[in-house]
C-alpha cells in the first residue's frame, strides 16, 4: 500500500472510484452516478468483458431491479430447458426439465455472452454520469491515516472519498486493503475453466436442442468426463453459438495426469456431444478462474474507506443444477452504489460509515443464499463417489432395464439392488444425508 498525506483542504478527485469493470462494478458506478456522485471506473481489459468469462447463463431477476429496459440488453436465448447429465465413461444419463415457469418474466435466465452484455452495462454507466478507464491495471491503493483514499495506476495517483473493489477472483487489492490475510486463494477454493464458443446457424441451435426459436438450453454435466476431479461440463446455447466448457477444481486438476483443455477435447469428442457440435466453427477459446469455496472463502466485506463486491468478495455459487455468479454480482453492486451513496451523503466512509453495506447484503437474498448453501462445495469434496461411482451405478441399474436379449428378466428391484450393493448401501446413506444438509 501507498502512505500518502493529504492536506486538511484536500479535494478528491473523485467521490468513488470503482476497480473492476465488470457486472459488479459496472452496477455500483451507475447506481452511483444515478445519485449524482462523481464516480470513475478503472478496468484493466482494453474495453468492459474483455477479461471475464462466464459460461454462461444469467438468472435476470437482479439485472431487471437494476435496469427495467433489461430486455435491450445483448441476452442470447431465453433457457427453456434445464438439462443435467450424469457421465460414466461409457454411457449418459440425462434428464431434461422444461416448465412454462422457467420462461416466465421476471423469474425467467437467459444465456449470455460476456463481452457485449458487459459493454451494455458500462455504456449503462457512462450515460448516467460515470466515467470509465480502460486498459489500465490498478497497482496499489492510496492509504492516508489508515484509510483508503485512492489508487495507483500506470504511474499516476487517483483519490476519492472511498473505492470499490470488484477486480475478480484474483483480487490482490483486498490483500492490500487488508481485508484478508491469504495471498491468494486456497487451490482448493477456485476452479479453473476452459471454455469453447462453436457458431452455428439459429436453425441448426434449435434443430440439435429441441427448442423453439429465441429459446436454448442450459446443459451441464457431471461425473467422469473431468477424469474423477470434482468439477463438471457445461453447454449453453446462444443465438448463432453454442458455449461449451469445462470446470474442474484447481487442486484436484494438479493431481491429474490431464490439463483441463484436454478434458474439453475428450468431452466434445463423446458420442453425447460431438453430434450436437459437428460442423460448428470454434470462434473463441477461453480460460478463466471461478471461485467455487463458498462463503468460507469471502474476504471481509468492508474496510476504512473501501467495500468488496462480486467474484472479489467470492460471490459465487455451484450447486451443480445451478450455477450463479452474474445474478449475485449484480445485485451486490447496486447494494455496494446504495451504501456508498449513502455514506457519502452522511459524510462518512469510514469502515463503521460503510456497516450499511454489510447489512443491506444480510438482508438480501446474497448473503442470505450463500450461508444457505454455504456447506456444499465441502460436501463435494467429501464425495468422490459422484465423480466416479455413482454415474456407473447408474448405468448398471439403467441397462437391464432397456437391453431386451431373449434371457429372462429380473424384476426391478433386483435389476436395482445389484450396483447398488456394489457401492455400498451405508455410503449412499450417507451420503444422501449430507448432500441434504448441504442443501
Amino acid at each position: 500500500m501507498a502512505e500518502i498525506t493529504l492536506d486538511a483542504d484536500f479535494e478528491p478527485d473523485f467521490d468513488v472510484i470503482v476497480v473492476g469493470g465488470g457486472c459488479a462494478g459496472c452496477v455500483a458506478a451507475y447506481t452511483l452516478a444515478e445519485a449524482g456522485k462523481a464516480v470513475l471506473v478503472v478496468e484493466r481489459g482494453n474495453y468492459s468483458g474483455a477479461k471475464n468469462m462466464t459460461g454462461g447463463r444469467i438468472y435476470t431477476h437482479s439485472l431487471a431491479q437494476v435496469f427495467p429496459d433489461y430486455l435491450d440488453a445483448p441476452l442470447q436465448r431465453k433457457v427453456a430447458h434445464e438439462r443435467i447429465s450424469l457421465m460414466a465413461p461409457d454411457s449418459n444419463f440425462t434428464v431434461d426439465f422444461t416448465s412454462r415457469e422457467l420462461t416466465e418474466q421476471g423469474q425467467e435466465s437467459w444465456t449470455v455472452l460476456r463481452a457485449p452484455f458487459d459493454q451494455w452495462l458500462a455504456e449503462k454507466a457512462e450515460e448516467a454520469g460515470a466515467e470509465i478507464i480502460p486498459g489500465i491495471a490498478v497497482e496499489d491503493l492510496l492509504i492516508s491515516n489508515g484509510k483508503v483514499v485512492g489508487i495507483s495506476a500506470a504511474g499516476e495517483e487517483m483519490t476519492a472519498k472511498m473505492v470499490i473493489l470488484a477486480d475478480g477472483v484474483n483480487s490482490l487489492l483486498t490483500q492490500k486493503a487488508g481485508l484478508t490475510t491469504k495471498p491468494a486463494p486456497a487451490i482448493n477454493e477456485v476452479a479453473v475453466g476452459a471454455k469453447e464458443t462453436i457458431q452455428l446457424d439459429p436453425e441448426t441451435i434449435e434443430s440439435r436442442f429441441l427448442c423453439n426459436p429465441g429459446e436454448g438450453a442450459s446443459w451441464l454435466f457431471a461425473g467422469s468426463l473431468t477424469n474423477g476431479a470434482i468439477g463438471g461440463a457445461f453447454i449453453y446455447t446462444n443465438e448463432d453459438t453454442v458455449s461449451v466448457g469445462i470446470v474442474a477444481t484447481m487442486s484436484e486438476v494438479i493431481k491429474q495426469d490431464i490439463p483441463v483443455y484436454q478434458m474439453l477435447e475428450n468431452f466434445k469428442n463423446r458420442p453425447e456431444i460431438a453430434p450436437v457440435i459437428r460442423g460448428g466453427k470454434l470462434v473463441e477459446y477461453s480460460g478463466h478462474v471461478v471461485p467455487e469455496g463458498g462463503l468460507k472463502m469471502m474476504p471481509e466485506l468492508v474496510g476504512n474507506g473501501v467495500i468488496v463486491a462480486g467474484d472479489a468478495a467470492m460471490m459465487c455459487m455451484n450447486l451443480g443444477y445451478t450455477v450463479r455468479g452474474m445474478d449475485l454480482a449484480i445485485a451486490a453492486g447496486q447494494i455496494a452504489g446504495k451504501a456508498a451513496a449513502q455514506a457519502l451523503d452522511a459524510g462518512d466512509t469510514s469502515k463503521a460509515g460503510l456497516q450499511c453495506y454489510k447489512t443491506m447484503l444480510d438482508d438480501s437474498f446474497v448473503m442470505r443464499d450463500m450461508k444457505q448453501y454455504q456447506n456444499f462445495p465441502e460436501f463435494l469434496e467429501e464425495c468422490p463417489r459422484m465423480f466416479n461411482e455413482y454415474p456407473e451405478m447408474i448405468r448398471d441399474i439403467m441397462n437391464p432395464m432397456f437391453i431386451v436379449d431373449g434371457k429372462p428378466r429380473q424384476s426391478m428391484k433386483k435389476m436395482a439392488m445389484g450396483p447398488v450393493k456394489k457401492v455400498g448401501i451405508m455410503k449412499i446413506a450417507k451420503d444422501a444425508m449430507k448432500g441434504i444438509k448441504a442443501l
